[in-house]
């Protein structure tokens, strides 16, 4: 839908008024379809690069021949859990990626009904809070002065790792003591705000390779949070994830798209190389090639459909009160398959 192809939606359009205008658009273009297609929403980075592989490669179009069934893909670049979320549940979209936040707020959202799940990950990878504030060590340093950009304010789950974060520090009744501090800002927006300095935006909870950008283009930058300090190690970011009705009216398709990600997972892991060649013809990249190739041989970036440590992000939000159903494991939020049953 072309309604969807800017990088971010335009100012003062509330989600409301956008949901609104997706389901108008999906009303225009037919709300339902056949087996044989799909539309996925994608945002920025690096942690989408299983996406990129599967889009360039056409993996979802092969895997979906082998199931004797030609697969239309469409693609769409939003940013934030917030607008990935009101596209799914308008209808706009059926593949939904984002942050195991998101994913956990939707499936709480629509438990009973839609019954959206994860349908797996798109690997591991330390999400790191820089700043450029000098004063600015530890998260206990931030002040009023400062403005920590995310991609969704509450919802991302760069938001909720710093909740979980700010309640080890402070206490459960302390997790929301940095939210008023927080701002959406799209990755690539505060990956430049924290680079040039001299803007109210003094800290960014980004993803790579924004997060590398900033400690190699700025001298101030430093790592004040590191996820996997937080959730106790490697842990599964970005996933992707769908409505129960889309998975069952379309297995097919379905089966395509999660086989092509596991193989677009095996290219990553072999060639990481081409992988970031890839990325870079795919996305229009500038970035440094060295310095992205070196994201890539990271050994704490590791690319896997299953997804991994979710449930500690889990339970800290029901904990809180920010989901109100309680996960008794990472099963009752992710599609059982194959490929993702060795998760957590």
């Amino acid at each position: 839908m072309s309604l969807l192809r800017s990088r971010f939606f335009p100012a003062g359009l509330s989600r409301g008024a956008l949901a609104l205008t997706l389901a108008a658009g999906m009303a225009i273009s037919g709300a339902a379809h056949a087996e044989g297609k799909i539309r996925i929403a994608e945002q920025f980075g690096v942690v989408y690069l299983l996406l990129n592989v599967a889009r360039d490669q056409q993996l979802i179009e092969k895997h979906g021949k082998q199931q004797g069934l030609d697969v239309k893909v469409e693609w769409t670049q939003l940013s934030g859990g917030a607008a990935v979320n009101d596209a799914l549940l308008s209808g706009a979209i059926d593949i939904a990626g984002a942050g195991v936040g998101p994913l956990l707020t939707v499936w709480d959202r629509t438990h009973g009904r839609q019954n959206v799940k994860g349908v797996a990950s798109l690997g591991n990878f330390p999400y790191y809070l820089v700043s450029n504030n000098p004063r600015v060590k530890s998260i206990a340093d931030f002040t009023d002065k400062d403005r920590i950009a995310l991609p969704a304010v509450s919802v991302s789950v760069q938001s909720r790792v710093l909740q979980l974060a700010a309640a080890r520090q402070w206490g459960d009744k302390e997790y929301n003591r940095l939210d008023k501090w927080t701002v959406a800002v799209p990755h690539p927006d505060a990956a430049a705000a924290i680079i040039a300095g001299g803007t109210e935006i003094s800290g960014h909870f980004g993803n790579p390779p924004f997060q590398e950008q900033e400690l190699a283009g700025n001298p101030n930058a430093r790592i004040v949070l590191n996820s996997y300090d937080v959730l106790g190690g490697p842990s599964s970011a970005t996933v992707l994830y769908a409505t129960e009705k889309f998975r069952n009216d379309n297995p097919k398709t379905y089966r395509a798209f999660v086989d092509a990600l596991a193989e677009a997972a095996k290219f990553a892991t072999a060639d990481p190389e081409a992988a970031a060649d890839l990325y870079i013809r795919v996305n229009k990249a500038k970035i440094d090639r060295a310095l992205l190739v070196k994201i890539l041989k990271n050994p704490q970036v590791q690319f896997k459909v299953a997804p991994q440590n979710t449930f500690a992000l889990a339970e800290f939000m029901h904990r809180v009160g920010a989901i109100r159903n309680q996960p008794k494991s990472w099963q009752d939020y992710f599609f059982q398959d194959p490929v993702t049953a060795q998760g957590s």
